[in-house]
């Protein structure tokens, strides 16, 4: 079994990261780009709790073989009759048992500097600089590179100012000597640090709310209440998402009909009008007018610096839009199911009726486990098989 736990983990995890990420994107639409650093950062996040437990007990093992090792305990006993000396003492050993998922010597040690440093490498250049790239303005390539390094100057600054600390305390300091061994292991404590420091902050709400929202989650009348504020609050945002989207369409428009398709900055309108809903586009249209005489005209024409800004409030204001719009579905799903839970505790049927039946194809679970019957006989099961569909 030597290594056969740590391959087979490997491949369990790497399905259910796959598997993840298809559930909650589609791939045809991403950027295979973006489709692998996301699938690679969720594989190691997973990986490092997967064969947490498989070092744990490799570590017993071989900690448990070494303490096991004959010792020679000299001792020289001198007795009144005669001076004689006893034989080294030899301790009893303690028996070992090799466990199922023991791990050979020498590939641990490989295997956590490469999980390390690729976390590393995307925690801190790779996914930040991505999403300042995703959401820059830009129309070339050179200045969404520009872009997203001025967006994540504040991020880096944060770890380079632990970095330069500690740099600066060894530096000083005349027990210690810079080398590059010196050099990487200040590099990580600088991360731990940053991310000690977040951890900190936030871990004091996690440690109250999470068990909390556990175990309010039994009482639905509160829940439902909850859900009913959380619907108010998101209608708001909902609907200033959709004014947002409006207000910055209509920039959108206005400079469509001032820039023909004869200025050199038409490539970047088309950009941007590519980036537009769908439903927007085809009220925009194109602009067929005039080829020629844009320049005699004398009408102010937008710079290419205020079309990268308005290229950027366009992703952003549809992000935006789209995420609240999804997020109100979502809610609206949760506050109808709370809703039908609340009116068959007290129906005298003994089957689970829905107020607004799905239009989905039922899968495996609704067919077996998620039936009308067994909703009706507990609300927490039903719950509970709702959240897995």
């Amino acid at each position: 079994m030597s290594g056969v736990a740590l391959a087979l983990e490997v491949v369990v995890v790497f399905f259910l990261a796959l598997f993840l990420l298809h559930r909650y994107g589609d791939f045809r639409k991403q950027h295979r780009m973006v489709l692998f650093a996301t699938l690679l950062a969720w594989f190691l996040c997973f990986l490092i709790v997967f064969i947490l437990p498989l070092d744990v007990s490799t570590t017993i093992y071989n900690q448990c073989k070494i303490d096991n090792q004959v010792h020679l305990v000299p001792s020289n006993s001198n007795d009144n009759s005669s001076n004689t000396s006893v034989l080294p003492t030899q301790r009893i050993p303690k028996t070992c048992y090799k466990p199922w998922s023991y791990i050979p010597d020498g590939i641990l040690p490989v295997f956590w500097r490469v999980v390390y440093w690729t976390s590393q490498f995307l925690t801190w250049l790779l996914i930040p600089f991505m999403q300042s790239y995703a959401r820059s303005g830009g129309f070339s390539i050179s200045g969404k590179i520009k872009t997203a390094l001025i967006e994540n100057a504040i991020y880096y600054g944060t770890y380079l100012l632990i970095f330069c600390s500690l740099l600066i305390y060894v530096a000083v300091s005349p027990q210690w000597h810079l080398t590059w061994y010196g050099l990487r292991t200040i590099g990580i404590t600088a991360a731990n640090t940053w991310g000690l420091f977040l951890l900190v902050l936030l871990l004091g709400y996690g440690l109250v709310e999470i068990p909390r929202s556990c175990w309010r989650a039994s009482c639905h009348g509160h829940l439902l209440a909850k859900t009913y504020f959380k619907a108010a609050k998101l209608m708001t945002e909902k609907a200033d998402a959709e004014e947002n989207l409006e207000d910055v369409m209509e920039d959108v428009k206005t400079v469509n009909e001032t820039i023909k398709y004869n200025h050199p900055l038409r490539k970047c309108i088309d950009t941007i009008l590519r980036k537009c809903p769908v439903e927007y586009q085809e009220k925009l249209g194109r602009n067929m007018d005039d080829y020629e005489d844009f320049d005699d005209k004398g009408n102010p024409y937008p710079s290419k610096k205020s079309l990268v800004k308005l290229h950027k409030q366009v992703i952003y204001a549809v992000q935006r839009h789209n995420r609240t719009k999804v997020q109100w579905q979502i809610l609206l799903d949760e506050a109808f199911h709370l809703e039908d839970v609340a009116k068959n505790e007290t129906s005298p049927a003994h089957q689970f009726v829905h107020s607004f039946p799905s239009t989905e194809t039922p899968g495996w679970i609704s067919k077996y486990l998620y039936t009308p019957t067994m909703g009706e006989k507990s609300p927490q099961y039903n719950t509970f098989l709702l959240s897995l569909q």
